[in-house]
């Protein structure tokens, strides 16, 4: 099967919009989490920021099974797309 340009760049755009719609989720849950100070600028309790920074060095096949569960419910969401995409693609064979 002979991919063209055209349709990775369909797949690209279409997982980065995913991509930026998980993103926006994180960042609204992150703005939640923090104090808004009177500048407009946010704190971040200290309690997330080591959570998260424990996290952030932590390989993920270390991580809890808790914490892998809401990695791979993230990667679900690419996974119909994907799916779809391939599907489409086998149909042109």
């Amino acid at each position: 099967m002979a991919v063209k340009p055209a349709d990775i760049e369909e797949l690209i755009e279409n997982l980065a919009a995913i991509e930026h719609e998980r993103w926006a989720h994180w960042q609204s849950y992150v703005h939640s989490s923090a104090e808004r100070q009177s500048d407009g600028s946010l704190v971040i309790p200290r309690k997330l920021v080591e959570h998260w920074e424990r996290q952030i060095e932590t390989s993920y096949h270390k991580l809890s099974d808790e914490e892998k569960k809401t990695d791979r419910e993230q990667v679900m969401k690419y996974l119909p797309y994907i799916e779809r995409w391939l599907s489409s693609k086998q149909e042109t064979i």
